[in-house]
């Protein structure tokens, strides 16, 4: 197994690490988001309408709706635990385009299931999770703010395929090329 000393990169210190609770919710994410994204794209290729099409959407609306509560909780914690400094200071471009990419990557998670909850209601379809209860729906339906809801879903669609091939980018770059601790600061002490 490869460690950060084989790497060049000594192990980070506690306080170079996000705590449990955030690699967590983190981790948790990126699975939940990489599921919707990927059960949405499929889905962008099936015939509307038809019950696999129907089933899967009703995950991919699931998985949105528990990543819009996850960022909540996330936002909020981050809000009060801060970020853990940097081993090594980073340029201050560096450190901008990371700032600007990480509001960039809060602002799809926000957007894209608030735009799907408001396609869906406005269409005058449920938002399900997980076949346990909907979602209530905080408006009647509304064709026209269901088709805008679903414009910006769908735009917002290649927006977050951009920001997740940048991030995943990023961190590539950090790990591979420039070998420093970015990546460590998600990653469980060993």
């Amino acid at each position: 197994m490869t460690t950060a000393s084989d790497i060049g990169t000594p192990a980070l210190p506690r306080e170079n690490r996000y705590d449990a609770l955030q690699r967590a919710l983190h981790w948790t994410m990126a699975i939940v988001i990489v599921l919707a994204v990927a059960i949405g794209l499929y889905c962008s290729f099936l015939t509307p309408g038809t019950p696999e099409r129907r089933y899967l959407l009703d995950i991919h609306k699931s998985l949105g709706m528990t990543a819009l509560v996850l960022l909540a909780i996330r936002i909020v914690y981050r809000l009060i635990k801060g970020a853990p400094a940097y081993r090594e200071p980073l340029g201050a471009l560096v450190h901008a385009g990371a700032s600007l990419a990480h509001w960039g990557l809060y602002a799809i998670m926000l957007l894209m299931p608030v735009s799907g909850y408001i396609n869906s209601v406005g269409g005058g379809r449920t938002v399900p999770w997980f076949g346990l209860f909907n979602w209530p729906q905080l408006f009647a339906p509304d064709k026209a703010l269901g088709h805008l809801g679903g414009m910006v879903h769908g735009w917002g669609a290649y927006a977050i395929y951009a920001l997740l091939a940048l991030h995943i980018a990023a961190v590539f770059w950090h790990h591979v090329v420039k070998k420093d601790a970015v990546l460590q600061r998600m990653l469980p002490p060993r």
